[in-house]
């Protein structure tokens, strides 16, 4: 085995989207693990939008990855060598082992995989993060109710498609909104939702709110938000009273800095925002999946029986080659991705 390894480090801060610039490419002595740590070659990494917020200097619920150092982000592996009981060579693991080859961790926060249950990449996609950010919401914050009215946009995504099968299975009506015809038939077909909408197919609010609303014609009582952007001014627009938004996400604004602060807003000004949850009565609940992960066994328990009999579907859009994976990473930023985006390291 070479003593040599691979990592993509933040070259530099983005000013609004990013470039390969503000990546660079670097060889370095694979680590050695330190007590009750182990060393992983990793196999697949996640690429996540919350990945855009950390190459920001600002305030936000977690610190930014500094100038030079490695990129961020949750991968699968096998152990090469371990000074932990809690793993031995040759286990599958999951980890914050960020974009590299190789990493170090410390075993307590690593998970070991059973790849006889499930591919090890599920546990980036469906069965990972972003499956687990879109269950928790739904149900703890979105309170389904047989009968009633889900939008989620990103609807292909692997946090859109999560909430939106679930929906199904709890007897809602599911509509979807997504960028292209190609992504809106892959969650009517492909995923059950009961319509989707193409949000680039409309060129201004009247447009997408009349879409919506042929899509949606009872209203929305749960819109599950991680986009923001002109979808939420349509989406807002159409909500039923004690109608409730759970918030995970606002990947239209991230490239504006701040993780979105200072964004334009589509005109969406704050009062008329805030008059709208007012007058109906909505709940709008903000939420970062990490202050949660006691539930993810419940998680777990629930979802993992659904995908091996079908019930839960999935898609992943693979990328070969660490090297890539800048590239990969802006295109998930702009929606050129079909499914989770996952990068193949080796």
């Amino acid at each position: 085995m070479s003593d040599k390894m691979q990592q993509i480090v933040l070259a530099s801060r983005p000013d609004g989207a990013p470039t390969q610039d503000n990546f660079r490419l670097e060889t370095a002595d694979i680590p050695t693990p330190g007590e009750g740590e182990i060393l992983v070659e990793v196999s697949h990494m996640s690429l996540d939008p919350y990945m855009r917020g950390r190459m920001d200097d600002a305030k936000s619920y977690a610190a930014p990855v500094p100038v030079g150092g490695k990129m961020e982000g949750g991968s699968v592996g096998r152990v090469l060598a371990s000074n932990s009981p809690l793993f031995k060579e040759g286990d599958h693991v999951f980890g914050m082992f960020g974009w590299a080859t190789h990493s170090t961790a410390d075993a307590r926060m690593c998970r070991k995989l059973d790849p006889d249950q499930a591919p090890v990449t599920t546990a980036l996609g469906v069965l990972g993060m972003p499956g687990f950010t879109g269950w928790w919401g739904f149900n703890e914050y979105g309170r389904p109710k047989e009968g009633e009215t889900l939008a989620v946009a990103a609807a292909t995504g692997p946090v859109g498609s999560m909430v939106g099968q679930l929906a199904k299975a709890k007897g809602l009506r599911a509509v979807g909104i997504a960028g292209g015809a190609d992504k809106c038939k892959l969650a009517t077909e492909e995923f059950g939702f009961d319509a989707c909408v193409d949000h680039r197919a409309h060129s201004d609010f009247k447009s997408l709110r009349a879409a919506m609303k042929e899509a949606a014609p009872d209203g929305i009582d749960v819109y599950f938000e991680n986009v923001g952007g002109p979808v939420l001014e349509a989406a807002i627009s159409l909500m039923n009273p004690f109608g409730r938004i759970p918030l995970c996400g606002m990947i239209a604004w991230y490239n504006a800095g701040g993780l979105g602060a200072d964004a334009a807003q589509e005109g969406l000004t704050a009062p008329k925002l805030w008059r709208t949850i007012l007058v109906n009565f909505l709940s709008v609940n903000g939420f970062i999946i990490s202050n949660h992960w006691d539930r993810y066994p419940d998680f777990v328990n629930e979802v993992a029986p659904m995908l091996k009999d079908g019930r839960v579907k999935y898609k992943e859009d693979i990328t070969d080659g660490l090297e890539n994976a800048p590239q990969a990473f802006m295109d998930l930023l702009t929606g050129g991705n079909h499914g989770k985006a996952i990068v193949k390291v080796k």
